[in-house]
């Protein structure tokens, strides 16, 4: 048989046995998917087929190239391109699987609930690990392929003599980015911070929407974006409300006059709570925190399941028992006396 006609018999064939094996392995990546302890994996095969489609002839291709009777010009570029090939397409395989990993994990977490702490921490770790692993793989993949060229790696040799001077350059030139990556190992480990937590950073209430290798972006009460260097984190003290809970009290100050029947003003309070789809039914407190001169400060204490329901909580009380106060005891709202003396009375009556 003529050389060129069998080297395109074998690498047709391969490239259909290729084919053949991806089906199966799609199928059986399917069958897989109906187990109960990996439930949810049948639909993450959707992002495997791509690089399996392709990965699975290559490395049929690569395994045959030693029998193609081709010139050795061009059976060396083939060897070459099949072998990059082969790597990039083996990254991107390693990339998709480290993503349906990761969402098969979140699947069994549900971040919207109410209670949401283990689910916060499962998700700030593997999103902060998916993204590092990403970067290895990346790096890995490009290495392989520039050892695959010869000067490339005599280069790579070369260099490693002067590796000490070059390290310690590199290492001042990317002082703050890597020392930005370290405290995003730090904070997927030691957790100060997690995915969808209340904060007050700079001055700014609002919760974590996104934490990545070198930034984090805290979304504002009012939807703008804080984006904070990850290691500010680490090196700045910060409030965390749902550091170890959902769970947040609330707090309502107002003033009275000293004649307030603060009794008849907290079963007012309980009344408020009991009716308020926002309390948690777990802390109801009024207490007379205060008193000046001129009045009396009054905390009312209330407990709710996340803080954008102890906001609405502390709002709703604050208006109801200034209501109650206005429609019931008018006079116990804050008010400045004034003591006449009688000579300035007597010299009213004159005139």
């Amino acid at each position: 048989m003529n050389d060129w006609l069998f080297s395109l018999v074998l690498i047709v064939s391969a490239l259909l046995v290729g084919i053949l094996v991806y089906f199966v392995a799609i199928f059986l990546i399917n069958r897989l998917g109906k187990l109960s302890f990996l439930g949810g994996i049948k639909v993450k095969a959707e992002w495997l087929k791509g690089p399996l489609r392709l990965l699975i002839p290559v490395f049929f291709l690569n395994l045959i190239q030693i029998g193609l009777r081709l010139p050795s010009d061009i059976l060396f570029a083939f060897s070459r391109f099949l072998n990059l090939t082969l790597i990039g397409l083996t990254g991107w395989l390693l990339i998709r699987v480290i993503h349906v990993a990761r969402d098969l994990i979140l699947s069994r977490h549900d971040i919207t609930a109410k209670d949401n702490l283990q689910a916060r921490q499962v998700y700030t770790q593997i999103r902060v690990i998916e993204r590092i692993l990403t970067v290895a793989v990346i790096i890995f993949v490009v290495s392989f392929m520039l050892m695959s060229f010869p000067r490339v790696r005599q280069m790579g040799v070369s260099l490693l003599a002067s590796a000490g001077i070059i390290g310690i350059i590199l290492g001042f030139a990317a002082q703050k980015t890597l020392g930005n990556i370290i405290a995003g190992i730090q904070i997927a480990i030691a957790q100060p911070i997690r995915l969808d937590d209340v904060v007050i950073v700079e001055n700014e209430w609002g919760w974590i929407e996104e934490i990545n290798l070198i930034y984090v972006i805290v979304r504002i009460w009012d939807l703008r974006r804080l984006v904070v260097p990850i290691s500010y984190f680490i090196e700045h003290p910060f409030q965390n409300w749902t550091r170890t809970s959902a769970n947040i009290l609330g707090t309502v100050f107002f003033y009275a006059d000293y004649t307030v029947p603060v009794k008849e003003v907290r079963r007012e309070l309980t009344r408020i709570l009991k009716e308020s789809p926002y309390w948690d039914k777990k802390v109801d407190v009024l207490q007379v925190t205060n008193a000046t001169e001129h009045t009396l400060e009054l905390r009312a204490l209330m407990s709710a399941a996340d803080s954008p329901s102890a906001w609405d909580l502390r709002c709703e009380v604050r208006e109801k028992l200034l209501e109650f106060l206005q429609k019931n005891y008018p006079n116990c709202l804050p008010r400045t006396r004034v003591e006449l003396s009688k000579k300035s009375e007597q010299s009213n009556d004159s005139k």
